[in-house]
């Protein structure tokens, strides 16, 4: 029973986040921009990201797809606005780890906040891509900052 409520809420915090997006819209004074396409799905997202200083200022998207790419987008940009580069390249490959199926640290968990919850997209392999969009658009942004200033 007490698993049955957990899935529940589980799944009340994926449609919150997919019917009411944080971060959505167009980010003004954004540095950095991508587009993202699932083909499997359909999702189809702009990421928009302002990075100053190392720093994740802002990141907004917008587009449109199925709840779990909205929903992930926007847990995405709610725990990663404020990091450093390299806290959100970590968080970006701790996300793919746990959607995978892969164990993740403590401290990788922490990173994810509510995007811990879509852990369960592993029993649903097509789900996956959907998941990972915005995460993938922002480690593609972030590779590029890198090697910008490597």
């Amino acid at each position: 029973m007490a698993l049955s409520k957990l899935d529940n809420l589980y799944r009340q915090v994926i449609l919150e986040h997919g019917q009411h997006p944080r971060h959505y819209g167009e980010l003004n004074n954004k540095t950095n921009e991508i587009e993202m396409f699932n083909p499997t799905c359909g999702d189809e997202i702009t990421l928009q990201v302002k990075i100053v200083d190392q720093k994740i200022q802002d990141i907004k998207f917008q587009g449109q797809g199925c709840t779990i790419s909205k929903a992930s987008a926007s847990m995405m940009a709610e725990e990663l606005v404020g990091k450093d580069i390299k806290t959100c390249q970590v968080a970006a490959q701790a996300f793919s780890k746990l959607v995978m199926g892969e164990e993740i640290t403590d401290g990788e968990d922490e990173l994810l906040g509510d995007a811990v919850v879509l852990a369960g997209v592993q029993q649903f392999p097509a789900r996956i891509k959907c998941a990972t969009l915005a995460w993938k658009g922002l480690a593609q942004v972030l590779a590029k900052v890198g090697e910008k200033n490597e």
